[in-house]
Parts: structure tokens; C-alpha cells; sequence
């Protein structure tokens, strides 16, 4: 026997004793998950209440627009679309993506006209094969067909009421449907009899905080769409700083006018440590305060909303973290400023 065949030979004595024990270990994994469904099928938690307004209350619409202000038209055709929601069995946070829609679209009117030929509450386009200008002016169609595209997103349950409403309707104005969410979330508590519109309860993902961050984020984002003029402080139109101070006004605070000062009307927190409702800067130089020249609100759930400047109206964005003038320090608005 050579000496490569005598230093191989227990190693062939092992190799029964190895398959079988591999076999058996594999036996047993797979058995083990075959017999522990939370461990074999466990999935990805789904985030369930992204919903971006609060629970709790229903504030006013963009452009001033309030429960109390509605027409009989306007409360006829909230009515029609909670109807045709409840007819196809579906939950009130399919209403509400509804509604919001509806009243950016057409403030719940069922026009005949529109942008190129856009027809009806939704303003759907013929043309791209939403249905004839007979159908799509009936508001029970035009609802039905918008709810039928609705279920078709995957995932739509999670979404914010703006993020639904836009990947049925692909708006040229994407962030505008987050001033009416909280109108329709009025409409289909009062119009609906529904207690809780969105479904998540008080505090989870996606709800307003309690208190003045709470406030100036709803007030923030019920001006998505106005414009924005240099020196502007609302109603009509806004710059970055004329937002902001008029937000937190609503939360019963006072900022100074310009970024430069919001930047010490409150307590600072490194930026990777904001809270919705804090403020946050930009600055030529990064490291200097002197040089900010602008400022926009974080939101949480990595987006901000911001009046940014003439080219775009108040919207909502991703939050820049990487963008290389971020200030490293945000202000919290109402607590007590860091001693110099």
C-alpha cells in the first residue's frame, strides 16, 4: 500500500458516517421548518399607517376650503364617491385617496371640461382610456374606475394618501393632493360616519405629532402647490423662510422672518437626530450659520417639505441627507436655545 492510499484510508472509513450525518442534519432543518410557520413563512413587516395627516382631527383643505364651505354639489358628489367605495367593499382609507383626488382634480365638481380633454370629478382623459365622456362624467363610473386602478398598485394600503393618489392619476403636480387630505379625512368622518378614516390608530407611522410639530407640519402641507415669490409670506404664495414662519404661527409659536435667525429659535440637534416638525438649513458654507440661505421642515419617514424656490411650488421631497450644504444642525422650534 503506497503512502497517499494508507493516509487517505480513514478518511474513506469516515466518509458513510459524514453523508450520513449531512442527510440527517438537512432532515431535520427542513422538518423544523416545515412544522414553525413563524419562523418558515415570516415576512417583511408592512408598514400600515403612512398615511402623512393626522387621525386625531381633520383640519381645513388648500385654498382656504373647509368642511363648512362646501356647496350642496360639492357634499352630493363626496357622497356618490363614499357610496360606489362601500358598494365595492372598500376599507375608508380607499375613500379617503378618493376624495382627496377628487377635490384636487375638480374641488368635487363633475366639470365637463379640463385640461386637453380631462372630464369630471377625476378629470380622467378619454384618450387614454379611461372610458367615453359619457361614462367618465357620471360620477358613480368615474369613481369605480378610479377605485378599480386604485387596487390594482400593489401595496396601496401603506401608501400616503398622496403617493395613491398619484400613481393612479401620474399629475404633472404630484405633492398637490396632501393639501386636501385633511378635508377628505373630515368628509368621510362626517359624510361617511366613519371615526377613524385612515384606519391607524393615534401615534403610529405617518400621523401628525401631538403639539406644535404636529400643527405646523399640517399647516405645511395643506400650502403644497402654492407658489413661490421671493419675500412671500402666504396666503397666496410663499418663500423657503415665509412658509416656515407661518406654520409654526398656526402651532401658536413665533419665528423670526429669515432662515439666518430660524436657525436659532430653538434648541439644535444634529440632522441625523431630527424630529418632525424640526427645521433644517442650508448654507454656502456648511460650517458657518452666517451663510444660510435656506430652510425647509423635516417630516419624518426620510421626506421634508420646503417652498424652494421660483421654479417650483411648496412641496414635498425626499430629505436630502447627502446634499452638501446641509447645515450638520437643525433647529427644534419652542424649545430653549443652545447656550453660544
Amino acid at each position: 500500500m503506497n503512502p497517499v492510499t494508507r493516509a487517505l484510508r480513514p478518511l474513506r472509513l469516515l466518509l458513510p458516517f459524514l453523508v450520513i450525518g449531512l442527510a440527517l442534519v438537512l432532515f431535520l432543518t427542513v422538518g423544523f421548518l416545515a412544522f414553525s410557520p413563524n419562523l418558515a413563512q415570516k415576512k417583511a413587516p408592512v408598514s400600515g399607517c403612512d398615511t402623512g395627516i393626522s387621525t386625531a382631527t381633520a383640519g381645513p383643505g388648500g385654498g382656504g376650503a373647509t368642511l363648512e364651505t362646501l356647496t350642496d354639489e360639492q357634499r352630493q358628489n363626496a357622497n356618490a364617491i363614499i357610496s360606489v367605495a362601500k358598494d365595492m367593499g372598500l376599507p375608508p382609507k380607499a375613500w379617503l385617496v378618493a376624495l382627496a383626488t377628487a377635490m384636487q382634480e375638480s374641488t368635487l365638481r363633475n366639470i365637463n371640461h379640463g385640461d386637453r380633454d380631462s372630464l369630471g370629478l377625476f378629470q380622467q382623459r378619454p384618450s387614454q382610456g379611461w372610458g367615453t365622456p359619457a361614462q367618465i362624467t357620471d360620477p358613480a363610473y368615474s369613481t369605480r374606475i378610479f377605485l378599480d386602478r386604485l387596487q390594482e398598485i400593489p401595496g396601496w394600503e401603506q401608501m400616503p394618501v398622496t403617493v395613491a393618489a398619484q400613481t393612479v392619476q401620474r399629475s404633472a403636480f404630484p405633492d398637490a393632493y396632501a393639501k386636501w387630505e385633511g378635508l377628505a379625512a373630515g368628509l368621510v368622518k362626517t359624510v361617511g360616519d366613519v371615526a377613524n378614516p385612515t384606519g391607524c390608530a393615534p401615534g403610529t407611522t405617518g400621523a401628525l405629532p401631538p403639539g406644535a410639530s404636529g400643527a405646523a407640519i399640517g399647516f405645511a402641507l395643506r400650502e403644497v402647490g402654492k407658489p413661490y415669490v421671493w419675500g412671500a409670506t402666504g396666503p397666496d404664495a410663499y418663500d423657503c423662510s415665509g412658509l416656515m414662519l407661518r406654520a409654526f404661527q398656526a402651532a401658536g409659536l413665533t419665528l423670526p422672518r429669515v432662515s439666518q435667525d430660524q436657525y436659532n429659535a430653538g434648541g439644535h440637534v444634529p440632522v441625523r437626530q431630527m424630529q418632525p416638525g424640526d427645521l433644517f438649513f442650508y448654507a454656502s458654507d456648511r460650517t458657518d450659520p452666517a451663510t444660510i440661505h435656506h430652510v425647509a421642515m423635516y417630516l419624518g419617514d426620510d421626506k421634508m417639505v420646503e417652498a424652494p424656490n421660483k421654479d417650483n411650488p411648496v412641496r414635498v421631497q425626499p430629505m436630502p441627507w447627502t446634499y452638501g450644504e446641509l447645515v450638520p444642525l437643525a433647529t427644534r422650534p419652542g424649545t430653549t436655545p443652545n447656550p453660544a
